[in-house]
């Protein structure tokens, strides 16, 4: 037996209450998704950070280069050094561009001010400590496989002040 279905009536007044409130809690969602930034600050903030690093191995490269002049008996050392760091910079330019949602690597132009002429073993090894520590610290606050880069450049500054530059 089919029983009638009994509906209570929706006064004009409720309905425009109910409409009034998805209203206002659709304006208040968009304004809440408007206002987030799905992570794109802390992404550039890690861009920036990985960017400095990859400056520091452009330095630090250039700095052996030019010591290689003053001390052309560590030549072969200085060389490894900078090859070494040289391939640091171009694997944080692939990440960075990763990072940045670019395909294809970018490579900076090293720098003209990044080391001059009296550069020498001493001021390239006091740098190659300076970037282990940096690299280890930042790859603290990193994870995954920036972490794991990081890390692999701060022991390999480290392992280079310690058996190349004794």
């Amino acid at each position: 037996m089919l029983t009638p279905m009994t509906t209570t009536p929706l006064s004009r007044r409720s309905a425009l209450k109910m409409t009034g409130t998805a209203a206002a809690l659709g304006a208040a969602a968009f304004s809440l998704s408007a206002c987030t930034d799905n992570g794109t600050a802390e992404a550039a903030a890690e861009v920036d950070q990985l960017t400095a690093q990859a400056e520091r191995a452009r330095s630090d490269a250039a700095a052996a280069t030019a010591a290689i002049a003053l001390a052309p008996d560590k030549s072969a050392s200085l060389t490894t050094i900078s090859a070494e760091r040289t391939a640091h910079a171009l694997e944080l330019d692939a990440e960075i561009a990763r990072a940045a949602g670019g395909g294809a690597t970018t490579t900076a132009p090293p720098s003209t001010s990044v080391a001059n002429a009296s550069t020498g073993v001493d001021t390239l090894r006091t740098s190659l400590n300076d970037s282990a520590r940096s690299a280890a610290d930042l790859a603290r606050t990193m994870s995954g496989y920036r972490a794991g880069l990081l890390g692999s450049i701060s022991a390999s500054c480290s392992t280079q002040v310690a058996v190349l530059l004794p």
